[in-house]
């Protein structure tokens, strides 16, 4: 480690004897970040023009700079696919018994599937349920295969925690076995007054039945013949992760990233609750990627004892979707990244405090001096951890120490006022000065230890407890498939490791994320569960403990 040091950083000369600065390179900043964040851009969503305008602009701004690609086979891009929103069909139309039912008094379930029938006959599967062990045989007698079934939400003693037939409360559960016993339409209803309707929501990465799942809001006993025509899209996309390799011959590599996409015109991610609205974020990230740019055009003809490989990702709002997607496709050997460097908003620096959050200290070592580090009056307010909703979360996943730099959080956060008049140029400029200074910093140092950190207990807001875990948002198979398992919470107390993909949870499948969360919400601090994984094709048990 260096104790003094004195170096050109492109912006800002630092030396023992004092410090100078310039703003040479707002000018630039500015353009990118007016650019990134302009509405013809409309909100960068991945997936969309504007999130390939971006791309290519990025891109342009590396070519200019004499930057050679470091994508896929040498071009600037590496591209992943991803399932976009689902939409419904506007033709869709439900007939029981011969009479059209109006679009409000039915809807599909977040995992059914597409289909069209005429005049299909219909089973009373009352509850759906095959209990054996409670007496419970909703399929004896029932011949349903090639028809429409029709059950009802609610179980023979009711929706409640303390049911005797809890384990079959789930309605994918129920719906997957109709449809594995011969089904082609499943409808749910209930007359159940403490059976909660099941959400409208369609969400993405659900891995969805063969068969249309619907609600109707009214009571199907008696019903005895359905025609329906039900269309969900649920599109394949396509999303870019915009890749630059600065090769200077070394046998590592520092990775320095930032997200380039953002809300597009709002979405599930949004906090505003206003009219739709493109949402720009000139913060979140234009000034992340703006400050990488800088960065870039810094390092250029500097001498470092490294290669350095820059990355916008895309997909960060979706999931940390590129990045994710790099590190498991990782364009240089992943064992070679030395390091990661990651901003994700930086733009609105609090000069009259001048302190920056720089997040993940604790997994090296080598971050050590990083609470005592200055540059220009600069100064940092650290964090161990490394994880965190960003992308230095995927490498750090992988054992790869990172750094997050972040600048503070505001009330345009996920709206359509994150614009690109409120951005602190100069704050932007010193967090590019701080970054460069702590690259110069660790430049002599070797090599990079990465170790484990203990992650701080954060419960999620809805839920008493958490196994400690990390999702794999890319996975679209049955069950979740776990990404990362944090030191020293239930999870990794029970053994479950990266990789499982987990199936069950006390009573309750898990056939999705959404299935996770929902059989997690029924655990209390103190309880003990089963989990069930699937690990390298075979099917394990976990006893855990919620702390």
């Amino acid at each position: 480690m260096k104790t003094t040091h004195l170096f050109y950083l492109g912006l800002l000369i630092i030396s023992c004897t004092g410090n100078v600065t310039t703003t040479d390179g707002i000018p630039q900043l500015k353009a990118d970040i007016q650019y990134l964040a302009s509405d013809e851009l409309e909100g960068r969503d991945t997936g969309t023009e504007g999130e390939a305008k971006a791309a290519d602009y990025i891109a342009g701004r590396f070519k200019d700079m004499g930057i050679n690609g470091g994508g896929e086979n040498g071009s600037y891009y590496q591209t992943f696919t991803f399932t976009g929103s689902p939409a419904l069909d506007t033709n869709n139309r439900v007939s029981l018994d011969g009479s059209i039912i109006p679009d409000s008094s039915y809807y599909p379930l977040n995992f059914s599937g597409s289909g069209n029938l005429k005049a299909m006959e219909v089973v009373d599967l009352g509850y759906g349920i095959h209990a054996p062990e409670l007496g419970q045989e909703d399929y004896k007698d029932k011949a349903i295969l090639g028809l429409a079934v029709v059950i009802d939400i609610s179980s023979p003693d009711g929706i409640h925690p303390h049911s005797a037939y809890l384990a079959y409360h789930d309605l994918r559960d129920r719906a997957e076995k109709a449809e594995e016993a011969g089904a082609k339409a499943i409808l749910f209803y209930t007359d159940d007054p403490t059976a909660e309707a099941p959400s409208k929501t369609l969400t993405e990465n659900v891995n969805s039945l063969d068969v249309p799942v619907i609600f109707v809001s009214r009571s199907l006993k008696g019903l005895k013949s359905i025609d329906l025509d039900l269309g969900i899209d649920r599109p394949k996309l396509e999303g870019k992760n915009v890749l630059a390799y600065m090769d200077n011959g070394k046998p590592e590599t520092i990775v320095i990233g930032a997200h380039y996409d953002h809300l597009g015109y709002g979405g599930n991610g949004s906090l505003h609750r206003g009219e739709r609205a493109i949402h720009n974020g000139a913060d979140d990230n234009a000034s992340g990627v703006a400050a990488m740019l800088q960065i870039a055009h810094d390092l250029r003809n500097r001498p470092i004892s490294y290669n350095v490989l820059f990355m916008g990702f895309s997909g960060e709002e979706r999931g940390l979707l590129g990045s994710n997607h790099w590190v498991k496709h990782s364009t240089i050997p992943l064992e070679n990244v030395a390091y990661m460097l990651n901003m994700d908003m930086v733009g609105r620096l609090d000069t009259a405090n001048n302190k920056l959050r720089v997040n993940g200290v604790g997994p090296s070592p080598s971050w050590d001096f990083i609470g005592d580090f200055e540059v220009n009056g600069l100064r940092a307010v650290t964090t161990e951890s490394g994880t965190g909703p960003s992308d230095h979360m995927s490498f750090y996943l992988s054992d790869v120490p990172v750094l997050h730099f972040f600048s503070g959080s505001h009330e345009d956060y996920h709206k359509p006022s994150d614009d690109e008049p409120l951005i602190n140029y100069t704050g932007i400029m010193s967090i590019v000065a701080y970054l460069e200074g702590i690259i110069t910093e660790v430049d002599d140092d070797g090599e990079i230890a990465f170790t484990k950190t203990k992650e701080e207990k954060k419960e999620a807001a809805n839920f008493k407890v958490t196994l400690g875990i990390v999702p794999d948002y890319l996975y679209e198979e049955k069950g979740m498939r776990v990404d990362g398992v944090s030191e020293g919470r239930p999870g990794e107390k029970a053994g479950l490791m990266k990789g499982d993909i987990i199936i069950g949870m006390g009573e309750r499948s898990v056939n999705d994320i959404y299935a996770y969360m929902e059989a997690l919400s029924n655990f209390n601090a103190g309880q003990q569960t089963i989990v069930k994984v699937i690990r390298e094709g075979q099917e394990v048990e976990l006893s855990v403990t919620f702390d």
